[in-house]
């Protein structure tokens, strides 16, 4: 788990280019299986491979909405301040495929500040993919900082 920072980050020491700590993030079948308990999203697509193979899918994917908020994390441990986070926005570009071994699969996430906005506000750029290939496109969050 990664420590959240002690003092919030300044506008004026973040520059075009800042680099946020990059994060792996773990997804196994139990991961699914907890998160559609607390999301309520049982689709059988994200538990049982014999369905997800009936509708043409590879394997069990991850829910989407639980790979866009792993994918957030990254800027939420950055800030330490999830309040913070004034806009986000992904596009599903390809699933997570969750094999059911007990490695699972992994959330790569590595994230940059792209622009400096009016008023304390930055754009930070998202690239987060699983197995090499990208997972979510146009990743972006604007964040206020101090």
């Amino acid at each position: 788990m990664t420590a959240l920072p002690t003092k919030k980050i300044a506008f004026d020491d973040v520059e075009v280019g800042t680099e946020l700590p990059a994060q792996t993030f773990p997804v196994t079948r139990a991961t699914l299986v907890r998160y559609a308990g607390a999301s309520g999203d049982f689709n059988p697509i994200h538990w049982s491979e014999r369905i997800a193979k009936e509708v043409g899918l590879e394997n069990v994917i991850a829910h989407g909405m639980f790979t866009m908020a792993e994918a957030a994390r990254v800027v939420t441990d950055w800030l330490g301040d999830p309040g913070a986070i004034l806009e986000y926005n992904v596009r599903f570009t390809r699933p997570v495929l969750v094999p059911d071994d007990d490695e699972g699969a992994r959330i790569d996430v590595a994230g940059k500040v792209a622009a400096k906005l009016d008023d304390h506000k930055v754009r930070v750029d998202l690239t987060v993919t699983s197995d090499g290939k990208k997972v979510l496109g146009m990743a972006r969050a604007v964040v206020r900082l101090a």
